[in-house]
């Protein structure tokens, strides 16, 4: 019928108005849209009110999310300074913004495309004096930052060794990533940093202020306070930003998060791209709640999956499913594949470490010559993929051995380390009294109390007298040259000195036990032990990591020309290595061949993460093995040992809890020779792998036969300590609760716990232990110890 419809009149008028060249814009070809799948579509073309793109491994996001934009600006639905799309790093940002201008011929209007903290700075400058800044405030580093820490911490005359700067400085950066300032911080949190944190917080605030300047944490935490105190500036913003974008949003903090909502209230049309499985930055603030309440914060949100995986293969991402599955706090989706099947996960267990890095240099190799049943792989195809950095040590040392190029991505090789550096320059100068470099590299790591001046001192006087640094120091503090606390402190240093040389003079000195008592009295081990930063931890494990590396050498200049002849070999040569990294480091990345070495219980899933979170910490780690698996295009190994050195000690190893898991009917388990008696058919019921470990005929191994060998060829200087499991209650120790002690096997410790002659210990190195009182020592006797 053509005639006149009152009913459509009556709509048409009540319809909002779409005006013409909106209409138009909208009605125009729009290409981009056909290179989609079904799922990132509907991502795309749900324009009106809050999306969550929630975004599986390899599915395609980044593509989603930048077509997204496109579509708003060929539909006309927004203007390029209308869009505020935010990501977490620079990288990200430069992608994101160059895949829009190839796009769209040009993306130079997209005014707030960036990072969170580079878009903040922008909103910053413009109200800076609404936070007692003016626009033209410097933003510190962290060395600036810490140097004001320092400042305000001697001021207030707290003692710098118990409670360290960098300790103030992380929580402080923790308060900020919560958008806390100093008077919003919770009575809860009131006994940080020994009931000094928030007034020390609140003058720290006032320095930057009379500075003129922010720290990282600031650029967010402003914004976030002048958005919430003054109205008319937030509802600016919210009505130049018609639509916003955010890109890995399980990674937010609670700062991110007000910053965000603050900003999504009046046009509500915020589209938020992320992974709750892959949300593996809590330890830095990222709080995964965000994304799983989603759909509550923003309520009529639209929830689109992005299960469709063009990376790995159906093989790989079964296994990743299965195991990201035993987490409780997820959203869920299905990844899948339209890939040929290609090869199972590969299982493979190895008798220690050591073996496990040549199996997989091995391995490598023979991928890269295609000997194997593979078409061959370059280099560049390959990666090592550890839950902790002191893991890369055997696989460098191998690599280095049989001469495989390889590169460590987000970090310094194993000996550049700043931790391992130092410690071997302790080595350095405990053999060779005349290595001035050396000396000058740890005269004053720890603090010793010495300035410029002191040390210009001690070259002046080794200078004049024609000796070495260490003699000068000698000379200097007989003369009387160094007073007041660096005099005690550098006398303790060259007398340490003096006395580990002539252990290293001895013909059958213990090594490695001197190497900890070297790194135990020079106060370097407890150094990084109060270092609360995050790095610390890693730090302290290196240290142990590159003890133990000393095992497999007669004595400490064995190893020092070790290191010296493989590190002057290496070279930045050009062309194809494999790639070694951290699984946080991973994120992002994929690569055809992946390795995961070390899935061992308290390695990964890491125990200490446990220990501090629980199960939120278990859940974290499951949510790294998930990451590290889709990181595989085809080919993905996970290995593990069953037994591992720690600082010389052979401690059994169970199979990380992940491993059972994986879904047996995608895994092929590999046996190596001898190591399993026979291994296990992949045609067979698969039993777990603590059954079959337990059932092994492992004592015919290279792996124990290697053992027993470097057992026989170990000093036997030490005394066996006695299986005494009686406790005489009568006997009355002479340590007490809180004392440092020494035990010949377990090394350096403290006394928690003493019941009669038994003493509960807990080790820097073995951990908690129970020992007979008459096997151990006040520490500070322990120089007197023959090597």
């Amino acid at each position: 019928m053509n005639g006149y419809d009152e009913h459509d009149a009556y709509e048409a008028a009540a319809a909002p108005q779409v005006p013409l060249s909106q209409r138009a814009l909208a009605a125009r070809p729009a290409p981009y849209l056909d290179d989609l799948n079904p799922a990132q579509r509907a991502a795309v073309e749900a324009m009106d009110g809050p999306v969550l793109m929630l975004a599986g491994a390899g599915t395609g996001k980044t593509k989603a999310l930048t077509t997204r934009i496109v579509h708003m600006l060929n539909t006309g639905r927004a203007q390029p300074h209308e869009i505020l799309a935010v990501t977490f790093t620079n990288k990200a940002a430069r992608e994101m913004k160059d895949r829009v201008g190839r796009m769209i011929g040009n993306a130079e209007g997209m005014k707030w495309m960036g990072t969170f903290h580079s878009v903040s700075v922008k909103i910053l400058r413009r109200h800076a004096e609404l936070v007692g800044l003016k626009p033209n405030f410097t933003i510190l580093d962290t060395d600036d930052q810490l140097r004001l820490l320092k400042q305000l911490v001697t001021a207030n005359g707290i003692d710098e060794k118990r409670w360290p700067p960098k300790m103030l400085a992380g929580i402080i950066d923790a308060w900020k990533n919560r958008a806390w300032t100093p008077e919003k911080v919770p009575s809860s949190e009131a006994a940080a940093y020994n009931n000094r944190g928030t007034e020390l917080y609140q003058q720290y605030q006032d320095r930057l202020r009379t500075l003129n300047a922010t720290d990282f944490g600031d650029l967010l935490l402003h914004t976030v306070t002048i958005f919430q105190t003054h109205s008319d500036i937030l509802q600016q913003y919210q009505r130049w930003f018609k639509f916003i974008l955010v890109d890995e949003y399980q990674d937010t903090n609670v700062a991110q998060y007000l910053w965000l909502r603050l900003l999504a209230q009046a046009h509500k049309n915020i589209c938020c791209v992320g992974d709750d499985d892959q949300s593996i930055y809590g330890w830095r603030g990222a709080e995964v709640g965000n994304i799983l309440r989603f759909e509550a914060d923003f309520p009529g949100s639209h929830v689109v999956r992005l299960e469709q995986n063009y990376r790995s293969t159906p093989h790989i991402l079964a296994a990743a499913s299965a195991v990201i599955a035993g987490n409780t706090g997820r959203l869920g989706k299905t990844l899948w594949t339209e890939e040929k099947d290609g090869e199972k996960i590969r299982l493979i267990g190895h008798w220690d470490g050591e073996e496990e890095a040549r199996w997989i240099g091995d391995e490598m190799e023979a991928l890269q010559r295609g000997t194997r049943h593979m078409d061959p792989h370059s280099l560049d195809d390959m990666a090592i993929l550890v839950r902790a950095s002191h893991q890369m040590r055997a696989f460098e040392d191998r690599f280095l051995t049989i001469g495989l190029p390889y590169r460590v991505i987000g970090g310094p090789r194993f000996y550049e380390r700043l931790e391992i550096r130092d410690a071997m320059a302790y080595f350095r100068l405990a053999i060779s009294p005349e290595d001035d470099l050396a000396f000058e590299r740890i005269v004053n790591t720890p603090k010793r109390g010495l300035g410029d001046k002191a040390v210009q001192n001690i070259q002046r006087t080794a200078r004049a007298s024609g000796m070495s640094l260490l003699q000068g120091a000698r000379q200097l503090l007989a003369d009387g040259g160094i007073g007041g606390k660096g005099a005690g402190q550098l006398r303790a240093f060259v007398d340490g000195m003096d006395r580990w040389h002539i252990a290293t003079l001895q013909p059958d000195y213990n090594h490695v036990e001197l190497a900890e008592v070297i790194l135990e009295e020079s106060g370097y081990t407890a150094m990084w032990q109060n270092d609360k930063t995050p790095e610390g931890p890693g730090r302290l494990e290196n240290l142990k990591e590159l003890v133990k590396a000393l095992d497999n050498f007669e004595n400490l200049q064995g190893f020092l020309e070790h290191v010296s002849l493989i590190m002057d070999n290496q070279t930045e040569e050009q062309g194809a290595k494999v790639s070694i990294m951290t699984l946080h480091a991973a994120k992002g990345l994929e690569f055809p061949a992946v390795f995961l070495p070390g899935w061992e219980d308290g390695l990964f899933p890491s125990q200490r993460s446990m220990d501090e979170s629980g199960t939120k910490g278990l859940e974290e780690e499951r949510r790294l093995a998930y990451v590290g698996i889709t990181r595989a295009e085809a080919l993905c190994t996970i290995s593990f040992a069953s037994n591992r050195r720690v600082y010389g000690q052979w401690q059994s190893q169970l199979p990380s809890r992940f491993i059972d898991e994986l879904p047996i009917a995608h895994v092929d388990i590999l046996t190596p020779p001898g190591l399993y008696g026979g291994g296990f058919g992949a045609a067979a019921p698969a039993p777990r792998l603590e059954e079959r470990v337990a059932s092994a005929d492992v004592y015919n191994s290279p792996g124990w036969r290697r053992m027993q060998e470097r057992s026989a060829q170990r000093p036997t200087s030490q005394p066996r300590e006695a299986k005494n499991t009686v406790i005489d209650l009568a006997a009355v120790s002479s340590f007490t609760r809180g004392d440092r002690v020494f035990h010949q096997k377990f090394g350096y410790g403290t006394i928690e716990g003493i019941e009669g002659d038994k003493l509960d210990v807990a080790f820097d190195k073995a951990g908690l232990k129970k020992v007979v009182a008459g096997f151990v020592m006040p520490a500070d006797q322990a120089h007197d110890l023959p090597f």
